[in-house]
């Protein structure tokens, strides 16, 4: 009898435990199933580079989950889609893609999702300012790509950087679309996050497709390091999003800087606001496109600019180490080539630099693939003389000889490649087998330099990121050439819709009223 009721209690269990099994299993079939995919950068059509697929690093399939923390396998962010990544491509800024790379990638990304379909959703992780050879669109015609692919019907959830660009196409074929709201962009991953949660909930609450999406273009075309979020009157303006953003009946709103270093219709100001409540929906458009538009004429650089010899003078009379120069022209986080050898000849044909006891100097950087070469067969403590920069982008300046002593060699930097230290008289030279931004303390101290106590840095960069902005004594941007020229009057504009302001800076007052956008299946 024991024996019996034993059996008995067994194969409950076991129904139990089937069963229980068995409604996980459903529910696991029940979760939403979400695709991500996106391809990412910020590209100069003033600038003769062009950028390849490599440069992209793009991650295929699970890889893609370890970009974001928010993606770690225990979050709830994890467990609440059935997620299918496809392929992310992500490059640092640069010239216009080639057609090649970018329909490698696009073809790739389809395939994918040809493969994995149907979807509920499709997270879209763009930056928003990529230029394609032969493309005026490039962020619209891949996500009409992937609309061809995978319907209208399935909810798309765009996040971008606010220095993107939003075509009325791009904003028919999202339906849910948001941006950073700091410059430096300390919230990105915040702003992801949120683009994600908001798919998940629309996907969740069955709500689907906002009701309205109001796009409001302002002819405004600024660069980033003249709308800051750190000073007015960005810090005001970007405070406004929240308030409409928060509103019931409103799921999100977004202020669009645009990217000033392409030559496209698409490249000005856009405000976007996303919701079910018609009136709060454009009033609130309307209140975020009137309000950049008031303002306008009060965006000033971030931090003190002037000529390069008058930075350098500065910098010398400077008793605050280290003292930042920002060479803004060829900044490669903002589409610069990165070799433009002018401003290092100016540094290096001083005076005041050519004594090894003269102030200390640290250039960062300049790509010179010969000069790597080199320094990998004669070796730290020898002597070199070997050109770099010039290859890509020689309008203001040739490549340029560097002859000194090698005083680091690192290898296997995810950009750079290899970055060699050269010293010339009082200057620290940093040369890269392929060009890198340098951003962080250890960028410099994980090739033996100390920059907390080096009297100047020069670093390709606009306005300083976070990190390099901490470790500032003092800080000035130097105008110098290039690519991202921030003399936008020199850039020499053929494409972009006129009147733009500043470049026509007695502009009437345009027409900032709130357009609705239909939604990609209507």
């Amino acid at each position: 009898m024991k024996k019996i009721v034993l059996l008995f209690v067994l194969s409950l269990f076991s129904f139990l435990g089937c069963k229980n099994q068995s409604e996980k299993i459903t529910e696991q079939q029940e979760l939403p199933k979400i695709a991500i995919a996106g391809i990412g950068i910020e590209s100069s059509t003033f600038s003769p580079a062009q950028t390849e697929e490599a440069a992209f690093h793009a991650r295929i399939g699970d890889s893609i989950f370890g970009r974001y923390s928010f993606f770690d396998a225990d979050s709830d962010i994890r467990q609440q889609a059935d997620w299918v990544p496809t392929l992310l491509g992500k490059s640092i800024p640069g010239g216009i893609v080639t057609r090649e790379a970018y329909e490698s990638m696009v073809n790739k990304t389809l395939t994918m999702l040809k493969e994995n379909g149907p979807y509920d959703g499709i997270w879209f992780d763009i930056h928003g300012a990529m230029s394609v050879v032969g493309l005026e669109d490039a962020e619209g015609d891949l996500i009409t790509r992937i609309r061809e692919v995978v319907g209208p019907d399935v909810l798309i959830s765009t996040s971008m950087d606010l220095h993107g660009n939003v075509s009325e196409t791009l904003a028919k074929q999202s339906d849910l679309i948001t941006c950073y709201r700091m410059a430096p962009h300390e919230d990105a991953l915040e702003s992801k996050e949120r683009s994600i949660r908001l798919l998940l909930e629309r996907l969740e609450n069955g709500k689907g497709k906002p009701a309205y999406k109001a796009w409001v273009p302002v002819p405004i075309l600024l660069p980033g390091e003249k709308t800051s979020t750190r000073i007015e009157p960005g810090k005001s303006l970007y405070a406004k999003v929240p308030e409409v953003a928060d509103q019931d009946g409103v799921i999100d709103a977004a202020i669009w800087i645009g990217y000033a270093w392409a030559d496209e219709p698409r490249n000005h100001a856009v405000v976007m606001v996303t919701g079910d409540d018609k009136e709060k929906v454009t009033q609130g458009a309307e209140k975020l496109a009137n309000a950049f538009w008031e303002v306008r004429n009060d965006f000033e650089f971030v931090a003190p600019v002037g000529t390069l010899e008058e930075s350098l003078a500065l910098a010398l009379k400077s008793d605050k180490k280290p003292f930042m120069i920002s060479d803004m022209g060829d900044n490669p986080t903002a589409g610069g080539a990165g070799d433009v050898t002018w401003t290092l000849q100016q540094i290096l044909n001083r005076p005041e630099f050519k004594s090894e006891n003269g102030p200390s100097l640290i250039y960062a950087s300049i790509p010179g693939p010969e000069l790597v070469e080199k320094a990998l067969e004669v070796g730290v403590g020898g002597k070199i003389s070997a050109t770099a920069g010039a290859d890509v982008d020689d309008r203001f300046a040739p490549p340029l000889e560097i002859t000194g002593t090698i005083e680091a060699i690192k290898e296997g930097d995810r950009d750079a490649e290899v970055e060699v230290v050269v010293k010339v008289g009082s200057v620290h030279v940093i040369v890269t087998k392929k060009r890198k931004p340098y951003h962080h303390k250890s960028d410099f101290t994980n090739l033996g330099l100390n920059p907390m106590k080096t009297d100047i840095i020069v670093v390709k960069i606009g306005y300083l990121v976070p990190e390099l902005y901490d470790m500032r004594g003092d800080w000035i941007m130097a105008l110098t050439p290039g690519g991202v020229d921030q003399d936008l009057e020199r850039l020499g504009y053929k494409n972009i819709k006129r009147p733009m302001y500043p470049l026509d800076a007695d502009m009437e007052t345009p027409d900032l009223n709130a357009r609705l956008i239909p939604a990609s299946n209507e």
